[in-house]
């Protein structure tokens, strides 16, 4: 599927409202077919509820979210929060405990999705998921608990992937894991990208994560865009907002006093 058909994302005017706080305010991006997109900024910012608004996990007070798949020559157009929304459209979470059932297998994690959108030859699919992310079958029958916080989020992205999606919606996906193992899942993410064809949206406060995986990337401070930028202006520091420059020079971390 990935090799015949290609998805972009357009967002136009989003705007989020929590009784009365603007969330985010008239947000507008582009996200072309295969490419990886980043939103940065601080804790607050408004990035991971964009993400939110897309899937449906956020109320969006106004504006569109519109996936437009191009299968051959014929345009298909996808409903946010219909069922072929979501079978194209996958979340993964910040926090992979929390975002993985804890009194439920490995197997039956994956098998849930793949029942849920009556797809055949779960067997096959399950075993291929984990291959995928590097996982042998012996982790099927593995709770939760009884994973490294790696092999977990490995488990998740497999779930987001199992439904064959187009395009990945990764929230922080390795903030919670330790500097290694942050190192190994943005690799396989990279890797997984180019070898199905997938779109990525990625949030992330980490401006070396954002600039190493990400093509462009927008900047977000209370809610609103501030900037629009490619990594390699980032990389380069030509940048023109003084949030943004705010922003990489935390990222560069502290340097000892002489």
């Amino acid at each position: 599927m990935a090799g015949n058909t290609s998805v972009g994302l357009a967002v136009d005017q989003l705007r989020v409202v929590y009784d009365g706080f603007v969330a985010v305010a008239d947000t507008s991006f582009t996200v072309q077919p295969g490419e990886s997109f980043g939103i940065v900024g601080e804790s607050g910012s408004g990035k991971s509820t964009v993400l939110r608004a897309i899937c449906g996990l956020a109320p969006r007070q106004s504006g569109t979210v519109q996936l437009r798949a191009v299968q051959g020559d014929t345009a298909v157009q996808a409903v946010p929060g219909s069922k072929a929304f979501r079978r194209q459209v996958q979340m993964v979470f910040q926090d992979p405990y929390g975002s993985l059932h804890p009194r439920q297998t490995v197997d039956r994690i994956l098998a849930e999705p793949l029942a849920i959108h009556g797809m055949a030859n779960a067997e096959m699919r399950i075993e291929k998921a984990l291959d995928e992310v590097g996982l042998g079958n012996g982790f099927r029958f593995r709770y939760p608990h009884q994973l490294s916080g790696g092999q977990r989020q490995r488990i998740a992205i497999a779930r987001a992937l199992i439904l064959e999606p187009q395009i990945l919606l990764l929230d922080e996906p390795t903030s919670a894991l330790d500097a290694s193992v942050q190192a190994e899942v943005l690799n396989l993410l990279e890797e997984l990208r180019h070898r199905r064809g997938l779109t990525f949206i990625m949030v992330s406060h980490d401006l070396a994560v954002v600039t190493h995986l990400c093509e462009r990337l927008m900047v977000m401070q209370r809610g609103k865009t501030v900037e629009m930028l490619s990594s390699g202006d980032l990389a380069t520091h030509k940048v023109t907002d003084p949030y943004t420059m705010s922003l990489m020079q935390a990222s560069e971390g502290f340097k000892r006093a002489a």
